[in-house]
């Protein structure tokens, strides 16, 4: 009897852990500050027929509208209620798109910010995207409603009420981040208002949660508002299935909180495998692509299965966060398809791609002055995401997950789900190839020089269509063919001068 109960904890536990994507589907993407209307419209075009699991959102709920700088992305990060009502759309469009993503089996995650509301120097009025009443002077939000006895400034100790040290785990949690006031998340009042609106969010149909600024709260304050949460709506999902949780904690190692103590919540975001990544690809500090053989737990990561992995995400590709310089983004397209590359076709973690708009770069001193941008708009409210006529994205979108290479190791992860990771390859330096059981094998050159060698892939004889230089398409090849020979093995040329200097194999690939 205590085996069975011990069983079905754990099943409950693992459940928050699982994204629910439908079988065979192993990614999410990012669609960074899209409308969602848009998502609706991306989810049955081009997710849903492409394999992508999943979409992370922006938040959803009201926020206050910020005119200096003008409409700035990190807005959507100041709650002013739990509303859904923002520039991406009103309530009725966010029912709409969960519902249409949901029916193409592409699911949807909500970016919650639960940590706080918005900046103490918010003043007060009617200046959000609902246009409900706030004072942030008086801590008093209406709408929801929160009263000064909500808000953690009677814990912090700090003075001014501000996080100064991150090596005090009582200072990152109960004071405020960036002076955003922070919510006392310890009263029960406060756990019931949040959990309220994850509910609401979890009853129109969503799969699961990114919590915003995970480490600002205590992983006992999160358990509490997760314990409160409905099960997921039974028309997408089985009975019993829980919400997925991935919890944004930066920890590069050296500060006082550590990743491994949200382990119990949920997955969480390990912001080490971009910022390392990104080193190794532009070839920094010494590093080669030799060297990512034992890559994932072998170079200090958390678990495999508690982690959530990305290349860069909104904030480190703006030089926020975390990772520093070596962040790799669509302005570097050459080493970011092949860091994306490598990720998808690696085994670790569960899998982000990030979805981005251009904003007008501007360095002074090394800082980009102008990483306040908001998305593609007219005077304030955020334009379609048009489609080309070569698939790519308009009107300032970037939509990384349409690049060929990009939506093409999508598929490739798919298709090598579970398949162990074999028959590594290197050169001692930056030239690199793996298997992924006998499903798949991808080859890299990030060296200044040409390759050319034969491997041993693991895969069944035939002739192969390389997914990073074309496609499949009526039995043929668009891009490069690879002859696989009866015993596994396959010859690669790729010059150092390769637009994509990677090629990959997969069993769908096969003519």
């Amino acid at each position: 009897m205590r085996f069975l109960l011990l069983l079905s904890a754990l099943g409950l536990c693992w459940a928050q852990y699982s994204p629910h994507t439908k079988d065979g589907r192993t990614s999410m993407v990012h669609l960074f500050e899209w409308r969602w209307v848009d998502i609706a419209k991306e989810c049955e075009r081009y997710l849903g027929p492409k394999g992508f699991g999943g979409v992370q959102v922006s938040p959803p709920n009201e926020n206050i509208v910020i005119h200096n700088p003008s409409r700035p992305w990190w807005e959507r990060y100041q709650p002013i209620s739990y509303k859904i009502c923002t520039r991406s759309g009103n309530e009725d469009e966010f029912r709409d798109m969960v519902k249409r993503c949901n029916n193409v089996g592409v699911r949807i995650y909500v970016d919650a910010v639960i940590n706080h509301m918005c900046g103490a120097g918010g003043g007060a009025g009617t200046s959000s995207t609902c246009g409900s009443y706030y004072n942030a002077h008086n801590r008093d939000f209406p709408a929801v409603p929160y009263s000064g006895w909500d808000f953690n400034d009677g814990k912090c100790h700090t003075g001014d009420g501000e996080i100064h040290n991150y090596n005090d785990a009582y200072q990152v949690r109960d004071c405020r981040l960036v002076s955003l006031l922070d919510l006392a998340l310890e009263k029960d009042y406060v756990r019931t208002k949040v959990a309220d609106y994850l509910n609401h969010l979890i009853d129109i149909g969503v799969a699961g949660f990114r919590l915003d600024a995970a480490k600002h709260m205590w992983p006992g304050d999160i358990k509490a508002v997760l314990d409160k949460l409905h099960d997921l709506n039974e028309t997408w999902f089985p009975a019993g299935s829980k919400p997925f949780i991935f919890q944004e904690v930066i920890d590069l190692g050296g500060e006082a909180i550590s990743s491994s103590e949200y382990f119990g919540n949920g997955r969480v975001t390990e912001f080490k495998y971009g910022a390392k990544l990104g080193t190794v690809i532009r070839k920094w500090n010494g590093e080669k692509m030799a060297y990512l053989k034992n890559w994932g737990e072998g170079w200090g990561f958390m678990p495999s299965d508690r982690a959530l992995v990305f290349v860069d995400n909104h904030d480190n590709q703006r030089g926020h966060g975390a990772g520093g310089a070596s962040i790799l983004t669509f302005w570097d397209a050459r080493l970011y398809k092949m860091a994306v590359g490598f990720m998808l076709a690696h085994p670790y973690g569960f899998t982000r791609v990030m979805s981005s708009f251009r904003w007008d770069r501007n360095f002074q001193n090394g800082k980009d002055v102008n990483d306040w941008m908001g998305p593609p708009n007219n005077n304030g409210v955020i334009k379609e995401v048009t489609i080309n006529p070569d698939t790519t994205c308009g009107n300032g979108w970037v939509c990384e997950h349409r690049w060929r290479q990009i939506r093409n190791m999508v598929d490739f992860r798919n298709v090598v789900d579970g398949q162990p990771f074999v028959n590594w390859w290197d050169n001692g330096s930056n030239q690199v190839a793996f298997g992924r059981g006998n499903r798949g094998f991808i080859v890299f050159n990030n060296d200044d020089w040409a390759l050319s060698t034969t491997l041993q892939t693991g895969l069944p004889a035939g002739t192969y269509c390389d997914v990073i230089s074309g496609d499949k398409i009526d039995g043929n090849c668009t891009g490069i063919k690879i002859q696989v020979s009866g015993d596994g093995r396959a010859h690669f040329s790729i010059s150092n001068s390769a637009e994509d200097p990677f090629i990959a194999i997969h069993a769908e690939s096969k003519l």
